[in-house]
């Protein structure tokens, strides 16, 4: 029996994470008590390949950190004084506050490694108000996802991913962020299929919008939910989603699931059994469509 395909993307992670002369040449994340960016990132790569099945290995290829802070659109840089000043005002941060993302690829080299077939994504990793997306989309074919197509991009020689991480938030919400980036590309790649045959929209179904037919939900609604990012709730409900769990073959087969089976609300818990259930098997189905999704969220293959 043939092995299955894996993926193992090659990451450079970018990390702003500036030291603060005035607090004794510390960093910023020490300074504030938020989490240690090769933590996160350990963890995170551990529970993409659990969910995958093992059919994503992140590999780190290149970790840059950078002593300052990320410019804006407009040109526009914290101090650090201005952005402790913000934080802990909880005002006055800067508008627009979206990042220079040619700034942010020059930094890293990062288009250059992809054309020389060296890298495939960039991690970005700040602190609130860093002015990332939760992911972009650059390079020859890209599309939405969860952000627009990187200005600029269009002459790199196929696509890349931009993820965008905020360390004083936890593993939870990279998954969040990979959660929705999925989004993105499964309604790209199912967009001209029939309501009949439409395989991604069946796996999203819950409770609230197909009472009596619910299968796995989305990033923000559990199976039960019944408003966004509502995964505590306990009401049980009869779902399908263990049967995604055996995709190809689909039963039809359902059970009673509550807030137990996917983490009593924690967020991590539930974007790690939401996403497991992805399909993740070799084949292609009648259609043309992969029995393997994470060919077209990590793989760009679509």
């Amino acid at each position: 029996m043939p092995a299955q395909a894996v993926y193992q993307p090659r990451v450079v992670a970018l990390v702003h994470n500036p030291t603060l002369e005035s607090q004794g040449g510390r960093k910023l994340n020490a300074v504030m008590r938020w989490n240690d960016p090769e933590a996160l990132m350990t963890d995170y790569i551990d529970d993409v390949a659990a969910i995958s099945h093992g059919r994503v290995r992140y590999r780190v290829v290149d970790r840059i950190e950078v002593d300052d802070f990320p410019r804006k659109v407009d040109g526009f840089r914290y101090t650090d004084a201005s952005f402790v000043r913000a934080w802990r005002a909880k005002r006055g941060f800067h508008e627009p506050d979206t990042a220079d993302y040619g700034e942010l690829l020059a930094l890293s080299n990062f288009t250059a490694r992809v054309e020389a077939n060296q890298a495939d994504e960039l991690w970005l990793f700040a602190f609130p108000y860093g002015g990332y997306y939760e992911s972009r989309m650059g390079g020859r074919g890209a599309i939405w996802c969860n952000g627009p197509v990187i200005e600029g991009s269009e002459g790199v020689s196929r696509r890349f991913a931009v993820m965008g991480f905020n360390y004083e938030r936890g593993v939870g919400e990279m998954l969040e962020n990979l959660g929705h980036r999925a989004e993105s590309i499964l309604e790209h790649v199912f967009r001209r299929t029939a309501p009949a045959d439409h395989l991604w929209h069946r796996f999203i179904q819950h409770e609230h919008t197909h009472p009596g037919q619910a299968a796995c939900g989305n990033v923000h609604f559990a199976p039960n939910s019944e408003r966004d990012y509502d995964w505590g709730n306990p009401r049980p409900v009869r779902s399908t989603a263990d049967d995604w769990l055996r995709y190809p073959v689909l039963t039809g087969a359902a059970r009673t699931m509550t807030c137990q089976d996917w983490g009593n609300g924690d967020i991590r818990d539930h974007h790690v059994w939401w996403m497991s259930r992805f399909p993740h098997l070799d084949g292609v189905n009648a259609r043309g469509y992969a029995h393997d999704w994470w060919r077209y969220i990590v793989g760009l293959d679509f």
